[in-house]
């Protein structure tokens, strides 16, 4: 299938060479509900562009799963900090519902910036995985939170549990329950 023009034309612009290179290198892959894409320990050595699906990070705070990013469909998902550094990651990214995606790689990202240099724009991916640090601001509330989450991502809240929404706010699920019931 051709999924580069659509993947693309949301980084940049692009041309039909490149989204024929682009198409060459992504690899499209399928993981069942609950199967891991990177494991602790492990070193990001891809990033993940949803088709469908839904998927998220976390790491264990005791045995509770905390949530550092929630992931859908047309967005890119990976590790930032060990995708940059090619150093263990903290997290793990798990499947959340049955998941297909499109698979690149550093080494075919590499290569399709030798090949053609418009793919430096690829690089805009990375900016919009760090964009959760807005969310945390020691700024704002956890009412404000919630509302800059709803505004900004609207469709975490049709497929996540507001339990794992909570998790990732880093406020309870009973605060998100009376910040809703205020409406």
């Amino acid at each position: 299938m051709n999924f580069g023009m659509d993947i693309l034309s949301g980084v940049g612009r692009f041309s039909s060479n490149d989204i024929t290179l682009f198409n060459s290198k992504a690899l499209l892959r399928k993981f069942n509900r609950n199967e891991i894409l990177l494991n602790k320990g492990g070193v990001s050595t891809s990033a993940f562009y949803i088709i469908t699906g839904e998927a998220y990070q976390f790491n264990y705070d005791d045995i509770d799963e905390n949530i550092i990013d929630l992931h859908t469909e047309k967005e890119w998902c990976l590790n930032h900090t060990s995708f940059v550094t090619q150093k263990p990651s903290l997290a793990i990214i798990k499947a959340y519902t049955e998941l297909t995606v499109l698979e690149l790689t550093i080494a075919s990202i590499h290569e399709l910036v030798s090949l053609s240099p418009s793919f430096f724009q690829l690089g805009s991916v990375l900016e919009q995985t760090v964009s959760r640090v807005q969310y945390f601001d020691n700024t704002n509330t956890a009412e404000e939170k919630y509302k800059l989450l709803l505004s900004a991502r609207p469709q975490l809240f049709q497929k996540f549990p507001l339990k794992m929404i909570a998790s990732y706010l880093k406020i309870t699920p009973e605060t998100i329950s009376r910040i809703r019931a205020k409406k």
